[in-house]
């Protein structure tokens, strides 16, 4: 008798956003910041019709609150900073994913294909391995491996996962002379941009600025507890 069973991936391959577990990340990073001297920087959104809402002054202030810590001094205004920084976030509408067993033993698949959605807009495709999703214009290429390795037999498990990003550019006003860029992405069972967001800004600032052409794997601790 085949069982029909629905539910999340192990928590050691996909984030639960939502859960007092720790929240995985994969974090790149250009950079060629200057040293913190009490530079001012402002932070606007991508996109400009976001500039004004709440949710975005949220994650804002978020970031803004992290720059400051490593040196840096909030302007008052975007024209009067130094630098501008500028963040894009969102998270893709999910990809259901089904897996059946016959007997007892090692399995799994991986897959490429489909397409990732932003809240800003915009389609991509993947294929490669690893995984991927379309932010607005751009597209991430990449295919993600069934975490159901070992299992009972008879049985067909779905769940959905998730593909969320967090993309900051840094320019310098005036010459728009780019000094940083960086990009958060993780795979969770979970779309909560509330709770999504801040995770992946942490990971984009742990380390902060990072070294420069480097990707790294970045594990945001719960609460209470030691990130690494």
């Amino acid at each position: 008798m085949i069982r029909f069973l629905k539910y999340a991936a192990p928590i050691a391959l996909l984030t639960v956003a939502g859960c007092a577990e720790p929240f995985q990340a994969r974090v790149s990073r250009y950079q060629a910041l200057p040293a913190p001297q009490g530079q001012s920087f402002a932070v606007v959104a991508d996109s400009p019709r976001e500039n004004g809402s709440l949710e975005f002054r949220t994650y804002a202030d978020m970031v803004a609150n992290r720059l400051q810590q490593v040196g840096y001094v909030r302007a008052g205004t975007a024209t009067g900073a130094n630098l501008i920084v500028s963040i894009n976030y969102g998270v893709d509408r999910g990809h259901e994913k089904i897996r059946s067993t016959v007997g007892s033993g090692f399995g799994g698949f991986g897959y490429g294909g489909g397409f990732g959605y932003s809240r800003f807009g915009g389609y991509g495709g993947f294929g490669r391995p690893y995984y991927g999703y379309g932010f607005g214009r751009r597209a991430f290429v990449g295919g993600f491996y069934d975490p159901f390795l070992f299992d009972d037999y008879n049985r067909v498990e779905s769940y959905t996962v998730y593909n969320s990003q967090l993309q900051m550019t840094i320019e310098r006003q005036g010459t728009k002379e780019r000094v940083f860029e960086g990009k958060a992405q993780a795979i969770s069972t979970d779309d909560d941009l509330t709770t999504l967001v801040p995770n992946l800004i942490d990971a984009m600032f742990t380390g902060f600025p990072g070294n420069s052409g480097e990707t790294v794997k970045i594990t945001v601790a719960p609460p209470g507890k030691t990130r690494r």
